[in-house]
């Protein structure tokens, strides 16, 4: 299953508005769209770039995974997001492959769109999720 192409790449941030500053503002990028995301709690912020976007994820809760990643490593670059077209086959490959998942299923947003990561552990310090854009 190869890629189709990069998705997103994703950025926590502690304060959106002061985030936004500088993608918005400063740099330029439209406001493509933003969502909460109570699963993984949250906040989300999309800027398109080119065939690509720059999501923003601010936390919305302490304990969640973002709000621990954040407290552990602070601001910064999260995960690339790679397109799949079909993500149990992707991951399948993968894990024969010998690469550890942190998912061993995809989870599925509200808009159907499927996703999953991949361990930095397996990927040289980079993680890596997996989507199938909802059709």
């Amino acid at each position: 299953m190869p890629p189709i192409k990069i998705d997103h790449l994703a950025v926590v941030v502690e304060d959106m508005e002061a985030a936004l500053k500088f993608w918005r503002d400063a740099l330029g990028l439209p406001l493509g769209g933003t969502e909460h995301n109570e699963q993984e709690a949250v906040d989300i912020a999309f800027l398109p770039v080119g065939e690509a976007r720059v999501e923003l994820l601010k936390p919305i809760t302490d304990d969640s995974g973002i709000a621990k990643y954040l407290a552990k490593r602070g601001p910064g670059m999260h995960h690339v997001c790679i397109a799949v077209t079909n993500i149990e086959g992707a991951m399948a490959q993968l894990a024969a492959s010998g690469i550890q998942l942190i998912n061993e299923t995809p989870r599925v947003r509200e808009d159907g769109t499927r996703y999953a990561f991949v361990h930095p552990k397996s990927t040289g310090g980079v993680m890596v999720e997996l989507y199938e854009l909802a059709s």
